[in-house]
């Protein structure tokens, strides 16, 4: 049985989806992009500081649903600037320091809901 997961940490939902849900011992999110929790509003500053908050929020999802970081199993990286894959990689290494990180893919999109430059997605495990 699935079951939806939500956390007042991550951004609400811009559309007809769940922050994430859960089925068994998998947790799925929904894509995340750089939404402060709290203002509502996108961030708009250097890609670091974006990718971070989207990893935040991310983070508070899988720990919503009873796991951490260290249980990812795999993330999906949407970016709209290719050239920024080396300044997104050194922050999403920061967050992913276990061995083995996760899987992962990562795709140059044309664009992104409310002209993000980043969104990401993962799947994790509970214990």
């Amino acid at each position: 049985m699935q079951k939806e997961i939500q956390s007042e940490q991550a951004p609400t939902p811009i559309g007809p989806y769940s922050q994430a849900i859960s089925f068994q011992n998998l947790i799925f999110t929904s894509g995340q992009i750089a939404i402060d929790p709290l203002s509502g509003q996108l961030f708009e500053g250097e890609i670091e500081a974006e990718t971070a908050l989207v990893l935040d929020n991310l983070k508070a999802l899988v720990e919503a649903g009873g796991s951490n970081l260290k249980q990812v199993l795999k993330c999906s990286i949407f970016i709209k600037d290719m050239g920024l894959f080396s300044r997104i990689n050194e922050v999403y290494a920061s967050y992913f320091k276990s061995d083995p990180a996760p899987a992962r893919e990562t795709v140059q999109v044309s664009e992104l809901p409310k002209g993000a430059n980043i969104e990401i997605s993962c799947i994790a495990y509970r214990l």
